[in-house]
């Protein structure tokens, strides 16, 4: 089971977790996986202050860093400093836009944030404000890998990565944008089949994976989307994988930071309450579908904007949402795959990475009983 990634990482599982908090991030890389933290969210010294608290509870294990610099996006090609291109953005959101989102919150109950309190409507959602957060992360040795989310990486990111003797990896979800991150010298394709949570194309794990292998081969690739299981990550390893990248199965552990509210409505749910939506970050996303999913996609109300437009619009809402998760959670960004329906307790990361080892070695054991004598 220990691949070729795995002793290239100093992992003992190939189990890649990702999720934006630190201390499931710790205990994954302490359980022998690479826990993968979400990085888009954070300004540089937000990051830098979760890194410092990762790097000291992991020991001398190793994680990884996920940043968003997407291959298209509103104001890309624009030569301006962060603060300047957020005020060219804001200028481009319309004001019926905000309007809406506002009385979708009113509608629901969902309180005003307490005055003072910051919005950051601009997250690392572009080159000029993810920029800061690769250099953050390669100032702490444990960081073995830097992730993107969308789109290949600038020429420069990856060779400012790999320059400072780490990895990278693009996400792909599809073989043309597989092979554009071969073309531009990557080191590893995470290939996402559309059940998988978050942003994701519409092409099913079971078709895209061997899809992908084959195209970029001998590139290694991680597969995901739809990854929940010992079986699941049996069959990925099966098609050619060196490894799995998860990230609705870490939502409910112990260790996660979500409300117990919105832990609740993963665990609710059927792998039939997902959709692909536009209506958070202007990306097709995969989350639980509730009333401001629905809002969105009727004609009688506004498109939902590019990115990152849409997310300057619906900022301040995933922050009210998460604030006041009792009562938001039909009008909150919760964001997963079609697995969560497999997500009915919570469990520790240990219990997980366990639980998941063994189905895939009874797997592994059924497979060979298949073989003849």
């Amino acid at each position: 089971m220990r691949t070729e990634l795995c002793k290239k990482l100093g992992i003992e599982y190939p189990i890649f977790a990702f999720t934006h908090c630190r201390d499931v991030v710790a205990a994954v890389s302490n359980a022998g996986g690479l826990g993968v933290l979400g990085a888009v969210a954070f300004t540089a010294d937000q990051l830098e202050r979760e890194l410092t608290w990762i790097d000291e509870h992991v020991g001398d294990n190793p994680y990884a860093v996920d940043i968003v610099i997407p291959g298209k996006y509103e104001g890309k090609g624009d030569d301006l400093e962060a603060d300047a291109l957020e005020e060219k953005l804001r200028s481009m959101v319309p004001e019926e836009h905000r309007a809406f989102a506002r009385k979708l919150l009113e509608d629901a109950g969902v309180p005003e944030l307490p005055e003072g309190e910051e919005v950051r409507e601009l997250l690392g959602w572009t080159a000029a404000t993810a920029g800061p957060l690769v250099e953050t992360a390669l100032k702490h040795e444990k960081v073995c890998l830097i992730a993107n989310a969308l789109g290949t990486p600038p020429a420069d990111v990856i060779k400012e990565i790999q320059d400072a003797g780490r990895l990278v990896a693009a996400l792909a979800g599809s073989t043309k944008h597989a092979l554009a991150h071969k073309e531009s010298g990557v080191d590893i394709i995470v290939c996402q089949g559309g059940e998988g949570g978050g942003h994701t194309g519409d092409v099913g794990s079971i078709v895209l994976w061997p899809e992908v292998i084959d195209a970029v081969a001998p590139m290694p690739v991680l597969a995901a989307g739809g990854i929940g299981s010992g079986r699941q990550m049996a069959a990925a390893m099966a098609m050619g994988a060196q490894g799995v990248w998860s990230g609705t199965q870490w939502l409910t552990v112990k260790e996660s930071d979500c409300p117990p509210e919105q832990k609740q409505s993963y665990i609710d749910a059927s792998s039939r309450d997902t959709v692909r939506s536009r209506a958070w970050t202007g990306k097709p996303c995969r989350m639980l579908r509730n009333d401001w999913t629905e809002a969105w996609e009727r004609a009688d109300t506004p498109d939902p904007l590019g990115l990152p437009l849409q997310f300057m619009v619906t900022s301040e809402a995933v922050v009210r949402g998460h604030t006041y998760a009792a009562k938001a959670q039909p009008v909150s960004f919760n964001p997963c795959g079609q697995i969560v329906g497999n997500a009915k307790s919570v469990r520790s990361v240990r219990q997980v990475i366990d639980e998941c080892i063994e189905e895939y070695l009874d797997c592994v054991e059924r497979l060979n009983d298949l073989m003849p004598e």
